[in-house]
């Protein structure tokens, strides 16, 4: 098959990388319901479907693989969503609580962690491959220049553990880019409520480079003098904990 670069699908076909990534996801402890996205041609699929898993799910956008997943995995018939993930309703599909593994087209990475994020009610684990550059920004720790957006808000729900790297080589075509793999475990509660932390961080983030005193002049606090003891640190020297104390005294 052609592979469609409108999707950006780039093949896994390294053996010992898929089962690095299998166990990944078991090592996550009993799986109830499990969904892979962008299958493909079921590389990844054919080990999970031999996990110990109760429910087993696929979500796949494109159309030709919707019609030889089914041949190939007879079991899977019926638990295939054909759809873009990014606009997969849970409440409406699966109204329950689920773990997501997938390997992401890059030009979406950034979409696909913020619906998972502001799906995470329903999204309780994940193991994901992306490009190395994004995947070190959902991981990365204050003071690292990869420290971002992405990183305090996905912190704030999961705690997240980047894993290892995959080499263009383990995929066909290979990309020009190395992939990386993280693992993400939902945090019994958020660190701080996720409206008020994305508005701040996003403010915060917008002059990176100017400190706080700056990029955060326009908003309001309701203990001035909480953020008077960090006006003068760039965003990216603030911890998450931090940011997440400073979030709930936003006005």
């Amino acid at each position: 098959m052609e592979l469609k670069k409108t999707l950006g699908q780039h093949f896994l076909i390294d053996q010992v990388v898929l089962k690095r990534i299998v166990s990944a996801v078991e090592s996550l402890g009993p799986l109830n319901t499990l969904i892979e996205v962008g299958p493909g041609m079921g590389a990844l699929t054919q080990y999970l479907i031999e996990s110990p898993i109760k429910d087993f799910y696929l979500i796949e956008k494109d159309d030709r693989f919707i019609v030889e997943l089914p041949k190939k995995f007879p079991s899977l018939k019926g638990k295939i969503f054909h759809q873009d993930v990014l606009s997969f309703d849970f409440k409406k599909e699966l109204d329950r609580e689920v773990t997501i593994v997938g390997n992401y087209p890059y030009n979406i990475s950034n979409l696909i962690m913020f619906w998972i994020i502001e799906n995470s009610e329903y999204v309780v684990n994940s193991v994901g491959m992306f490009q190395k550059e994004v995947a070190k920004r959902i991981a990365a720790m204050h003071g690292s220049k990869d420290y971002g957006i992405l990183s305090v808000l996905t912190q704030s729900m999961y705690e997240v553990e980047y894993l290892f790297d995959i080499p263009a080589e383990a995929f066909d075509p290979p990309p020009k880019v190395v992939s990386g793999v993280i693992k993400m475990q939902r945090r019994q509660e958020p660190l701080a409520d996720y409206t008020k932390l994305k508005r701040l961080v996003k403010a915060a983030f917008n002059q990176r480079r100017k400190m706080l005193s700056n990029s955060l002049k326009g908003v309001q606090f309701s203990n001035p003098n909480a953020f008077d003891l960090v006006k003068n640190l760039r965003p990216e020297q603030l911890s998450l904990e931090q940011f997440c104390a400073l979030s709930k005294d936003l006005i």
